[in-house]
């Protein structure tokens, strides 16, 4: 593993320019260490749970809570027919004053509030704990708009995974380890059910505490090509779209923000659906026949260029033309009644 480059000096609440351009793994040093959330967990684990108490309104956070047994790692179970933890909803006091209760604990139950909106959980938090994204658009455009998530709980592991935006994550109080795979290291990291998973994106089934290299030897050449870095209150990193990830958190009490955007237009869907689709109309085809396939999806997809369509009128291209909402909806429309009449 190699470290994953730094930014420092940078001006806290701004994004550096530049950012996203190599589409490679940045941490920034300092970059939220002016918000009021860090001044309270550098002084305190209670300090800061005071301070996100007063921010909450009364909606329900979802909780996911794990045994001692397993260890901090959210995950399935044995034999992969189910999943190592359990689901509840509760007051955000009511998990505060629990995660408090249990932080001396050597080993206490995992606790972990993952990917809930920042707005819904803690309404007014943004307003005091500001990061500025506009460095991110390009000039003359507005900011991306981005979702701000918050990640609460005691100590606990989460699998490898990707995200289809990007994503700027920021470590608001206690410690996180990072550790980031390339998007060309998926044959090496055992990944499992697409449509099965323990939070919503396929995960690797390799457990990073405890690599089984027996059961999964082209782990260590994943191992070759990752990157690691450790955060610090105030820190942030940045998780480029499709890189694989797993982090960590490390204190007996961590808060994480972070915020998602994406770089494609909103009227675009989740590219995973073409790949179920994948799965259902072309995987068991004859050989030859998939490579045919092959070549139809660089022709119209991943090769596509002004002139794949430039001997069609512009009027009749449909869905080759370039995507607009209108044209999105169409197709969408078209799939469906496809779908439909099988």
């Amino acid at each position: 593993m190699q470290p994953i480059r730094e930014l420092s000096g940078l001006t806290p609440g701004q994004t550096p320019t530049g950012l996203t351009e190599a589409a490679t793994p940045v941490v920034m040093r300092g970059l939220v260490s002016h918000w009021p959330v860090v001044t309270q967990a550098l002084r305190s684990d209670a300090a800061v749970a005071d301070y996100l108490q007063g921010c909450w309104r009364g909606a329900p956070v979802a909780i996911m809570t794990g045994p001692p047994e397993i260890d901090g790692r959210i995950f399935y179970n044995n034999d992969l027919t189910g999943m190592n933890f359990g689901r509840a909803d509760a007051p955000l006091p009511a998990l505060l004053q629990e995660l408090l209760r249990v932080r001396t604990e050597a080993r206490p139950p995992c606790y972990y509030v993952g990917s809930t909106t920042l707005e819904d959980c803690l309404p007014g938090f943004q307003a005091q704990n500001a990061l500025s994204l506009q460095a991110l658009a390009a000039p003359g455009e507005q900011a991306p708009d981005a979702l701000a998530s918050v990640w609460l709980g005691n100590r606990s592991r989460i699998a490898p995974h990707y995200d289809l935006p990007d994503n700027i994550a920021c470590v608001a109080a206690g410690h996180r380890r990072f550790t980031l795979f390339p998007p060309e290291q998926l044959p090496n990291l055992y990944v499992g059910p697409i449509d099965f998973t323990p939070a919503g994106q396929p995960v690797s089934l390799v457990d990073l505490k405890h690599p089984d290299f027996e059961r999964f030897p082209r782990f260590a050449q994943a191992l070759a090509h990752a990157q690691v870095a450790e955060l610090a209150p105030g820190d942030a990193i940045y998780i480029p779209s499709m890189w694989w990830h797993q982090v960590e958190a490390l204190d007996p009490f961590n808060l994480l923000i972070n915020y998602w955007w994406r770089q494609s237009p909103a009227h675009m869907d989740p590219p995973v659906l073409t790949l179920m689709m994948a799965l259902l109309s072309l995987r068991e085809l004859p050989e030859p026949q998939r490579r045919a396939w092959q070549g139809l999806f660089d022709h119209y997809v991943f090769n596509a260029g002004p002139d794949t369509a430039s001997h069609i009128p512009e009027a009749a291209r449909h869905a080759l033309a370039p995507l607009t909402p209108q044209g999105a909806a169409n197709l969408r429309s078209h799939l469906i009644h496809r779908l439909q009449q099988r």
